[in-house]
């Protein structure tokens, strides 16, 4: 990117501040506060643009604040607080497809062990929600997301931001792309791949109403929108007896089952597309079952 991309950003910025001082009436202080810390968020990006920007440079970002310039806890979750606003507003204004900031943990819930599903938990909710013959429609589509949430660990902004080009079946893979540059290369397992394949064949055609080159797609053709995702997990989730649950409990899941199942945590920050391993390392806190069958196994007074 030039000169061009930091000048246009400054310009969102200004949008966004005369937005929350017109439509919001926030106060001056609330203003001057929220100027400063973007003021140190558009200095880190320098000419990259905001357009093209994605959850892993949001986490980059935080990450300098805390390593780099030892930022208090409570310093650096304003900071996200203040980019998770102007993110918000950039979606909402159409300038930006998807909040690259909104599933960025914020300061402090970094100690805590995210809650991972239990393998039964997951098959019982993907089980919750059928592909048969008698499955309606939606169904069909909706499976095939649950698998691909669970079997590649992406976030579901980057699920609902595939293409049908961006699937190699043959080589069992996903090309998923940031908003900039950033691409991975992520394996799929047979169980989500025919989930997916299922879909494609019976669902998509039927939905494919304008000729879109996306992947999931809703029934007017359009795009898969990331609410209807959330709402869609939450609701075969209920109904598989399991609550709370989002499309990044999947992502949790994913990487928690993969370090307990002996995963090099380089090779899991790959896959999650992290851009520093601290933030894969909250994985690395095994579940307290898991804990406790190690030291069975291990210990020689376990029993």
């Amino acid at each position: 990117m030039t000169a061009d991309a930091q000048e246009a950003n400054l310009q969102h910025r200004e949008r966004w501040l005369r937005h929350l001082r017109l439509e919001r009436n926030l106060s001056r202080n609330t203003l001057d506060s929220y100027r400063r810390d973007t003021d140190r968020y558009l200095a880190w990006l320098g000419a990259r643009s905001v357009t093209e920007l994605n959850t892993g440079d949001i986490e980059s970002f935080m990450a300098s604040l805390a390593k780099g310039e030892g930022l208090a806890a409570s310093t650096r979750a304003r900071i996200l607080a203040a980019v998770r606003n102007f993110h918000r507003f950039l979606t909402g204004e159409g300038v930006t497809e998807g909040d690259v900031a909104d599933d960025v943990a914020r300061p402090g819930q970094a100690a805590s062990i995210p809650k991972a599903l239990s393998i039964a938990e997951v098959t019982a909710i993907l089980e919750s929600c059928p592909n048969d013959d008698a499955a309606s429609l939606i169904q069909i589509r909706d499976r095939a997301l649950l698998e691909m949430l669970y079997s590649t660990g992406a976030r579901v902004s980057e699920l609902l931001g595939l293409d049908v080009d961006d699937v190699d079946p043959t080589e069992k893979l996903i090309i998923v792309r940031g908003k900039g540059s950033k691409e991975r290369v992520v394996p799929v397992g047979d169980p989500a791949l025919d989930a997916l394949q299922h879909y494609l064949v019976r669902v998509r055609p039927a939905f494919n109403k304008k000729g879109s080159a996306a992947l999931f797609l809703n029934r007017n053709g359009g795009r898969m929108g990331r609410q209807s995702a959330f709402n869609m997990v939450s609701s075969v989730s209920e109904k598989a007896g399991v609550a709370g649950v989002s499309p990044h409990s999947f992502r949790h899941s994913f990487a928690t089952h993969l370090l307990e199942g002996g995963a090099d945590i380089r090779v899991v920050q790959e896959l999650l597309g992290h851009s520093n391993v601290v933030t894969t390392q909250i994985y690395t806190k095994v579940s307290p079952d898991h804990l406790r069958e190690a030291w069975s196994e291990s210990h020689p007074r376990s029993n």
